[in-house]
């Protein structure tokens, strides 16, 4: 970031040379007069340039979107009815929280069935037993024996797929079924009302994990083969009045072009912050390396004259145009890589008043 000052009333002229204040009273010192009596009371913002080691190389729309691993769907293991909803879109929820009770016949199904692996566990445990004693005092064959103890593990593994059944939707003994967050974040659906039905086509809430986003881009044709993974971006957000910037980074690049919007989709990551809601459209400054030097000054400061990129340059007492080569452009910077020095000081504001009055 900048540092930006504001710098008293200047009485000078740049293109002139020459401080006001003299005594004698010649014709360049009377045109010096002449000029501070023109910047009384012209305060002139100025900032200092600095060296950057990535330039804009381009800005395009993007759409903040959640990551593919930051939403996760809640269903039902069972259809039934909504007997209680919780929980509604937008709240915050905690892991294990509960969203809803579910009531279903086949929850009291299955715990019927339950019982039943339980009795059949029980019953087998018993005839293994006693048969496999008959075999060691050779009163049976042991293959007998053997099929007792088969029918057992038959037993125990359906007794263990009920139980896993009733484990799974929370089953209780009247047939509800407890629906909860299977992660911390925000309800972003919650389609299921209270008497309305659950099935299983359709999940009745989705949980947003929030801390991490990330920004669908749109890229121009001339641009696509200029963005690589591992670029910087950065989002401009307003907040309160200022712009804070959101940086990231750019993850992906589609390997072709759209045919319907000639654009390349990409897409990069970028942090939390205050007004990052996923659905909402910002602009994204891509960035790329510098090859050589590179000095960013704000925006305001670039001026033509004569048709040529120029800004105003702090001397002493006075400022200076100077010729500037612009190598990158956004709303809010430049980058040159000649004309200006980083540490140099530069006028960011009066800019068109200097620029009138080095013209005459």
């Amino acid at each position: 970031m900048m540092n930006s000052r504001i710098l008293a009333p200047l009485a000078l002229i740049a293109t002139l040379g020459v401080l006001p204040g003299c005594s004698d009273k010649s014709a360049p010192d009377a045109a010096a007069s002449d000029g501070a009596d023109k910047l009384a009371g012209l305060a002139i913002e100025w900032v200092k340039a600095e060296a950057v080691t990535d330039i804009p190389i381009g800005n395009v729309p993007g759409v903040v979107a959640l990551p593919p691993e930051a939403r996760v769907a809640v269903t039902a293991p069972f259809a039934g009815a909504a007997v209680r909803v919780y929980v509604i879109a937008g709240q915050n929820v905690r892991q294990g929280q509960p969203l809803a009770l579910v009531r279903a016949t086949e929850p009291v199904q299955i715990r019927g069935e339950l019982v039943r692996a339980q009795s059949e566990v029980t019953l087998a445990e018993a005839r293994a037993q006693r048969l496999n004693q008959l075999a060691k005092e050779g009163i049976i064959a042991q293959a007998r024996a053997d099929e007792a103890k088969a029918a057992l593990a038959q037993a125990r593994a359906s007794l263990a797929e009920q139980q896993r059944l009733v484990a799974l939707g929370g089953v209780g003994a009247d047939g509800t079924m407890t629906l909860r967050a299977p992660i911390s974040g925000r309800v972003a659906q919650a389609s299921v009302t209270t008497g309305g039905p659950v099935d299983l086509t359709a999940a009745p809430f989705v949980i947003e994990a929030e801390g991490a986003y990330q920004v669908e881009l749109q890229l121009p044709e001339r641009l696509a083969r200029d963005v690589q993974p591992g670029m910087a971006v950065e989002v401009m957000l307003d907040s309160n009045g200022a712009a804070v910037p959101v940086a990231g980074q750019i993850l992906a690049v589609a390997p072709s072009i759209d045919p319907v919007t000639r654009s390349v989709i990409a897409r990069a990551s970028i942090g939390a912050a205050p007004g990052i809601v996923a659905g909402r459209n910002v602009m994204v400054t891509i960035k790329g390396r510098v090859t050589g030097s590179g000095v960013a000054v704000p925006a305001k400061s670039v001026t033509k004259i004569g048709g040529v990129d120029h800004v105003f340059v702090r001397k002493g007492n006075s400022f200076e145009a100077r010729k500037v080569t612009v190598v990158a452009t956004t709303s809010q910077q430049v980058v040159v890589s000649a004309g200006v020095k980083a540490g140099e000081t530069v006028a960011a504001s009066s800019v068109a008043e200097l620029k009138a009055m080095s013209a005459e």
